[in-house]
């Protein structure tokens, strides 16, 4: 078994890969290329195919995801709206309480979530008591039997390592666009950081989960750019988030236009091909999206959904929304996995 598949070896939803499924590294700019203009028909067959072949059963991971430490950041992220430099409403506040956290893990559970996700809006993790209360809220969640998922910037090795022996499951730090357009986007933080941070995620032995955000006036070739360098790791990245920009007011971002369903489908569907084995998300931007286009993403090849009121500090479609939804398209969200510790 190659690649990401023992990572999903303990649920129930994923079967190994039949034996005529090659996972890749060695992809060319030209062949993605070539996948993602594909005609949309075609491509959504061929991301079904694999997908049907991967995941044989017709289940959802549910995903919640908390703010745990909101607005303030440091950094001149162009579409985020928690950066301190930017007048978008978004108020910095203090680090959650512990509990806090876990009692909102609890009912995130409740609710069906078998993934936990805690976002805090820092430039790079600092040792310390804020540190010593994530790692504690990492095992608390843990202790739930849910997946913990943390972003919180850049790490360092021994941040890593910490995180991953208190029961961490997997890490976000995604790319975000390609490497040649992420220097209009970003100026605080290099191309090359996030990199480093993956890089330090992965050799601690936690799963990796990195994407992107579509709609940053980034080119056909930048989309390719970023699926190409996303799909050439090493170890493909066991969760991949795919992200429609959520323009907010105040941010250098703001007036962009809303990213069409079909260049959605298509990143969502071309990520499914060269990453067979990953979680592939449908994340930020469902709000505006009906509820045929979030089921044809999920056709592309979307096997999990972040759910709940917000995504950090953007709105998010209603809990009993997305319920009604999968249960009118006969979609069962994936059970929580009870005997994890």
């Amino acid at each position: 078994m190659s690649d990401a598949a023992e990572s999903f070896h303990g649920h129930a939803h994923f079967a190994a890969p039949p034996p005529e499924l090659t996972v890749r590294h060695d992809w060319t700019l030209e062949e993605v290329r070539a996948l993602y203009t594909l005609p949309l028909l075609e491509l959504v067959h061929k991301a079904q195919t694999v997908h049907r072949a991967v995941f044989q059963d017709n289940k959802v991971q549910l995903c919640s995801l908390l703010s745990i430490k909101t607005g303030g950041c440091s950094e001149d992220c162009s579409y985020c709206p928690q950066a301190a430099r930017y007048k978008t409403g978004v108020k910095a506040e203090k680090l959650m309480a512990v509990q806090e956290v876990l009692e909102a893990a609890g009912k995130a559970r409740a609710a069906g979530a078998t993934r936990f996700c805690m976002g805090a809006a820092w430039r790079e993790v600092k040792d310390g008591p804020q540190f010593d209360s994530v790692l504690e809220m990492v095992k608390g969640v843990k202790a739930l039997g849910m997946e913990a998922c943390a972003t919180l910037g850049m790490l360092t090795e021994s941040q890593a390592q910490r995180l991953r022996s208190a029961g961490l499951s997997a890490y976000n730090h995604n790319l975000d666009t390609s490497a040649e357009h992420y220097g209009d986007i970003i100026s605080t933080r290099t191309y090359e950081d996030r990199l480093n941070t993956l890089e330090r995620v992965r050799r601690a032995g936690i799963s990796v989960c990195s994407g992107g955000i579509i709609g940053l006036g980034e080119s056909l070739e930048d989309r390719c750019k970023l699926l190409l360098t996303l799909a050439n790791q090493e170890v493909h990245p066991e969760s991949v988030p795919i992200n429609a920009l959520v323009a907010v007011e105040g941010t250098p971002l703001a007036g962009q236009k809303r990213v069409e369903t079909v260049e959605m489908v298509r990143t969502i569907a071309t990520a499914r091909l060269l990453m067979p084995l990953a979680m592939v998300r449908l994340s930020a931007g469902r709000m505006q999206m009906n509820e045929e286009a979030q089921l044809l993403c999920m056709l592309a090849g979307a096997n999990s959904l972040f759910f709940g009121e917000k995504l950090l500090t953007t709105g998010n479609p209603e809990y009993t929304r997305d319920m009604a939804l999968l249960e009118k398209a006969g979609i069962q969200p994936l059970a929580p996995d009870v005997s994890r510790e």
